[in-house]
């Protein structure tokens, strides 16, 4: 085994450097307003999936109800992702057309 005593220090070592390291991007998790889901079903949804105290989901929930869309959360994509498809799947299950979506931050 050699070692290159003189390796060329313009040749990448493989480290990635602290300054080259990216903020992932995030998305905004957001509820849509309909005039079936029932608003206890939707402040239940905001406490178990998105983890907001009963306060917030309430003025998340109201949110959704007065200006069409609310903002759940902020999250990285496959965070958001997953949290999308958990609320499509809770209001399919209950039977409810709850549309969740979410949008680059």
């Amino acid at each position: 085994m050699s070692q290159n005593q003189n390796a060329d220090p313009s040749i990448e070592s493989g480290v990635t450097l602290e300054s080259e390291l990216k903020e992932p991007d995030m998305y905004r998790v957001l509820l849509h307003n309909d005039d079936y889901t029932q608003m206890d079903f939707v402040v239940r949804v905001l406490m178990d999936i998105f983890r907001k105290s009963n306060e917030e989901a309430v003025a998340i929930m109201m949110s959704v109800h007065n200006s069409g869309t609310g903002v759940c959360g902020v999250y990285p994509k496959e965070i958001a992702e997953f949290r999308v498809s958990q609320v499509a799947q809770r209001a399919r299950e209950a039977g409810f057309p709850l549309l969740c979506t979410m949008e680059k931050d």
